[in-house]
This record gives C-alpha cells, sequence and structure tokens, in this order.
C-alpha cells in the first residue's frame, strides 16, 4: 500500500488556516467509454462541450426549481464554511461548501443573469471554459453529499443537490467518474454492486446457514429467490461479502427465524445501494429501484425491508414512493419500505426476541450516526427515530454505551469521509483526510470512556472505516454492525416468535 500524510489527531475538532489547491491534485479515474456509453452518455467528451455543457444547466435550472433557488439565495455568509470534514481535513478553500457551490454559480451567473452576461468581471461570473471544467470534476468529487453543511444553513441550501447536478452535467457532456458508472454497470448486468453472481451469492448463503448452525445449533435459513416468502430483505451487496457487513447479514436472519417470519433475497435485485445517486441520474435511481419492485411483486412477498446501508435508506426511504410507487400490492400495515432496524425494533417492543446483554459485555459500544440516515429519512412514526431507534436497540443488547459528542452525532453527524461514491483507491488521500473529524470524536470517547466498538449501519462506512482506521491506529475490529451486536444476543428458541 502507498505511504499516505495522516493528519494529527487533536482532543477537539479544529477550524484550519484557508489554504488554496491542496487537493487540486486529487481528481478520480475519468470514465471510459465502455462505462458511459451503455447509459445513453457520450462515451467521451462532445466537440461542442462548452455549449451543451451550459444548455444542460438550463435544462436542470428548469427541471429542479430548487436548484435554482439554492443557486440564487446564498449570501456567503460563511455559516457552513467549517462544516465539511473534507475541507476540516484538507484546508482546501474549495472544499468549503460555499466556494465549491461557488463553481457552479459563477458559471450559472456568466450565462443566467443579466449582471453575469453584461458585467461578469464585476459578478465573479466565468465561462465554462476547460479550467472551471476541471475544478468541477476535481472538486465535485470532493462533496459526499452527506449534507451536513445544509443543517446549518440559514436558508436550508442542499448543496448535495448541487453536486448531483454538476455531476449530471459532466455525464452529459462525456466526462463521467468510472467508479460510480462500473458500480451502476454492474447491478444492470448481474444484480448487485460486486457483481456477485446468483451461483456465488447462493454459496455464501449455505455456507453461512452452516455457521450458524455450528455456532448455535439452530437451522437458520437465509433463502434465495423464494415465492411467496413474508419479507423481501433488499441487504448492501457488501453483506454477502466481507467482514464485517456478513456478521450483520447474519443477525438479520436470525431476528426472521426467531419471529417465525419468512424472508427471502433475490438474485435479480440483490443489491440496496443505489449509485444512481451519486452519478446525479434520478433516471438511474429510478431503473436500479425498479430492480426491487418488480421482484417484490413476482416473488408475492407482502413487506420489503432494507438493509444496514445508509444512501440505500435515503433513496428508498425519499424516492422509491416517488420513482416507482405506489406500493399498494404490499401488506397495508407495515410501512413501505421498512428500515431492518425498524422491522427488529418492532420485534422488540412486541416480546418477539430475547436478548442476552451479556453477551456483548466485551464491548464498550458507541453509534455512528451515519449522515443519510441522519439527514435524508426518518424510522417508524415519530421524528427522530432514525436517532432513536438504532440507539434503542443497541442499549437492548448492550449493557455498555457510550455516545460520541453531541456536536459530531444526530443530525450534526460527520461522515465518514467514503460516501458519495468516492470509495475508490484513487482517492485514498481524500478519504484518509476525510475522516480526521470523526476519528477525533471517536478517538475521545476511547480513550475517556473506553469506548472499543463502533457500531454502523451503512455499508459504506463500514468499508470505509476498516481500511481507514488502522492508519489512525485505531484496529479494524473496532468496527461493527448494529445487526452484529443484535447477532450476539439473541437468544434462539427462547420463546415462539410473535408477527
Amino acid at each position: 500500500m502507498a505511504d499516505y500524510e495522516v493528519p494529527q489527531v487533536t482532543d477537539d475538532i479544529t477550524t484550519p488556516c484557508l489554504k488554496t489547491g491542496t487537493m487540486a491534485h486529487m481528481a478520480p479515474y475519468p470514465a471510459m467509454p465502455k462505462h458511459m456509453e451503455p447509459f445513453g452518455f457520450p462515451g467521451e467528451r462532445v466537440e461542442n462541450w462548452q455549449q451543451k455543457g451550459v444548455e444542460k444547466l438550463g435544462e436542470l435550472l428548469k427541471k429542479y426549481r430548487s436548484l435554482q433557488v439554492y443557486l440564487d439565495i446564498c449570501v456567503k455568509c460563511g455559516a457552513c464554511t467549517d462544516k465539511c470534514h473534507y475541507y476540516l481535513g484538507t484546508q482546501d478553500a474549495n472544499n468549503m461548501p460555499v466556494q465549491r457551490a461557488e463553481l457552479m454559480r459563477s458559471v450559472y451567473r456568466r450565462y443566467f443573469t443579466p449582471a453575469g452576461k453584461l458585467f461578469p468581471n464585476f459578478v465573479n461570473a466565468v465561462e465554462f471554459d476547460e479550467e472551471t471544467l476541471g475544478k468541477w470534476f476535481t472538486y465535485f468529487h470532493q462533496c459526499s453529499q452527506c449534507r451536513r453543511c445544509s443543517v446549518y444553513c440559514p436558508f436550508g441550501i442542499d448543496t448535495a443537490e448541487i453536486t448531483m447536478a454538476a455531476r449530471e452535467i459532466m455525464n452529459a457532456i462525456g466526462v463521467g467518474h468510472k467508479y460510480s458508472l462500473e458500480i451502476v454497470s454492474k447491478v444492470h448486468e448481474i444484480g448487485n454492486n460486486l457483481g456477485i453472481p446468483k451461483p456465488a451469492l447462493k454459496g455464501t448463503l449455505s455456507f453461512l446457514e452452516e455457521e450458524i448452525l455450528d455456532s448455535t445449533g439452530h437451522d437458520v435459513r437465509l433463502p434465495v429467490d423464494q415465492e411467496g416468502a413474508e419479507v423481501l430483505l433488499v441487504a448492501p451487496s457488501a453483506d454477502f461479502f466481507s467482514e464485517p457487513h456478513i456478521q450483520s447479514l447474519m443477525g438479520y436472519a436470525k431476528v426472521f427465524h426467531q419471529a417465525g417470519i419468512s424472508f427471502t433475497v433475490s438474485s435479480y435485485a440483490s443489491e440496496a445501494a443505489n449509485f444512481g445517486m451519486f452519478i446525479g441520474s434520478y433516471e438511474q435511481q429510478r431503473k436500479v429501484a425498479m430492480r426491487v419492485v418488480e421482484q417484490a411483486r413476482d416473488l408475492k412477498v407482502k413487506r420489503l425491508v432494507v438493509g444496514e446501508c445508509g444512501h440505500a435508506w435515503r433513496v428508498a426511504y425519499s424516492f422509491w414512493n416517488t420513482l416507482n410507487g405506489p406500493f399498494d400490492f404490499l401488506d397495508p400495515r407495515y410501512p413501505a419500505p421498512q428500515h431492518i432496524c425498524e422491522f427488529t425494533y418492532d420485534l422488540l417492543q412486541k416480546g418477539a426476541l430475547v436478548l442476552d446483554k451479556e453477551a456483548n459485555d466485551a464491548h464498550v459500544v458507541t453509534f455512528h450516526d451515519s449522515c443519510n440516515v441522519a439527514r435524508a429519512t426518518r424510522m417508524g412514526p415519530k421524528a427522530g427515530g432514525q436517532f432513536e431507534i438504532p440507539r434503542a436497540l443497541i442499549r437492548a443488547v448492550c449493557n455498555h454505551y457510550v455516545d460520541m459528542d453531541e456536536e459530531t452525532i444526530r443530525e450534526k453527524t460527520f461522515c465518514c469521509g467514503g460516501g458519495g461514491g468516492l470509495l475508490t483507491d484513487e482517492l485514498m488521500e481524500l478519504r484518509i483526510k476525510g475522516a480526521l473529524p470523526r476519528v477525533t470524536a471517536l478517538k475521545r470517547v476511547m480513550e475517556h470512556d473506553k469506548v472499543n466498538f463502533v457500531a454502523l449501519i451503512c455499508a459504506i462506512c463500514k468499508a470505509q472505516f476498516t481500511k481507514i482506521l488502522p492508519m489512525y491506529g485505531i484496529p479494524m475490529d473496532t468496527v461493527g454492525g448494529v445487526h452484529q451486536l443484535v447477532s450476539n444476543a439473541i437468544v434462539l428458541g427462547a420463546k415462539k416468535g410473535v408477527i
């Protein structure tokens, strides 16, 4: 592995001195024609790309009225300046949310405002030229769309929507991001982000069934393509592939088993994650999500449950009904879709589960609020359920729980540093520096409260932290899922399940 500069962790999260261009070199790998053309994007940059890019911006301004509002109303008050994890970790001025958005605003002013057309130098209006496009490709891929800046903006400007629009414009002129487009391609070709074919998927699930049987003595099934099951479980593909993700998958299966509720995984739509959001394409979000809807109908299930994946839950909760609904073919007694934490918590409230908290006594646990869950969704019938339900589950299965600093959790949570389609090795330096604020808060509770386990409900957070935390001197096995803890504590066969 290459050597990377790892920032010094201090006792507190501090606002760094402003620098210019510290991350100007950090751009993702560009997409090739084979990545672009299957989506109807140009295979390479079109000849008249400046004109086409401006035209696409004009189209999006009409299509998404909120985008024009966000571009018009910013007064550069600075409330968002120090709220971005990438700015705090890199010191780069263009990673301040206001300045990153200014890369689009300056083009917007040049072509869509009278002052920018007549007096561009006086209003900082710039041409959509080679230099500007280079900054767009670099810095709009240094935004994880986490929306923390929006929490602090007095006008509620959603910088994530500006980032999504910029990526959509770049795709339209043939300038795409290789990693994210490859991921979406795998979903359409095979059914999941990791390209796991059906035989491998079935083999993995059979292996996990044997492992659960050996460790518990209970025959817990993880069925595939089972028609007539009560629930279609849509988990992130990492849950079928790697540690610690598979531990949560086994936890889901144990919960279904103990409650006596049948479920199935779909080989056609085995992926909860939806990178259509990361490439800024609502059409791709719709197509990826439609696979799930088709399987829910074909398998004749009554409920849809989404596994531990942050942006998957954001897309499911915020967009599925609009893009693919209504879900009038499902059981109206249950939310559609439903998060696995909601599902398990509901069973816990009904007395369907017996939990042995002492099984997790080796752990002092804290919880990382995944940004997409925290700021773009909810769980359960009450506002704030996305914060309370995961914590209630952890407290139900653990005797030792500690929250991190209140300025770094719940709606103010810091991104892991790998979201937004940036979980790729060529951006490793950015990922390391972007993790600094969360690592700072985590190390504080590790030192002061003896925390040794950080529970997560996001596959990207798990993948990011297992790779990045060891670089900060934190063991990889500090990271795990909420349902990994549930898996440890659940007492199989203790009583009959209650539906």
